[in-house]
């Protein structure tokens, strides 16, 4: 099920559908459609704690339905939105468990009180402070 539809004047558009694959612990495909977390940094798959982040989230969000508020902005081929589970954020869930990063450009600081203290090991990349 994929519903897509208006939800403010700002012509934010919400998306709701099934998990179909997870990337990494920042990037899931909702029914088809890419998209980047907005303001959580996660180590690549290829770095230290990638792999675990990316466990973490298949088996938070693999197979479920998400509801994600798109921003209107791209990374690359990834809308970028902020996606939930019954009204509970993803990312938070990934920076609570430890396995992520608030990256405060872009979340203006959401995350910022759920990180881990074994999380500050995780440098944050130059792209999440602010210019």
């Amino acid at each position: 099920m994929t519903i897509i539809m208006m939800t403010s004047a700002y012509a934010t558009d919400t998306l709701t559908g099934q998990v179909t694959h997870v990337r990494d612990g920042d990037t899931i495909v909702v029914s088809g459609q890419p998209i980047r977390l907005q303001g959580l940094h996660a180590p690549e798959l290829a770095d230290p704690g990638g792999p675990e982040a990316a466990r973490f989230m298949r088996t938070l969000v693999g197979g479920r339905i998400v509801t994600c508020t798109l921003t209107g902005e791209r990374s690359y081929d990834r809308m970028i939105g902020v996606c939930s589970i019954d009204h509970h954020d993803i990312a938070a869930a990934l920076v609570r468990a430890g396995l992520g990063r608030d990256c405060p450009r872009f979340s203006g600081g959401r995350y910022a009180e759920d990180e881990q203290p074994e999380a500050q090991r995780m440098p944050l990349p130059g792209y999440c402070v602010s210019r």
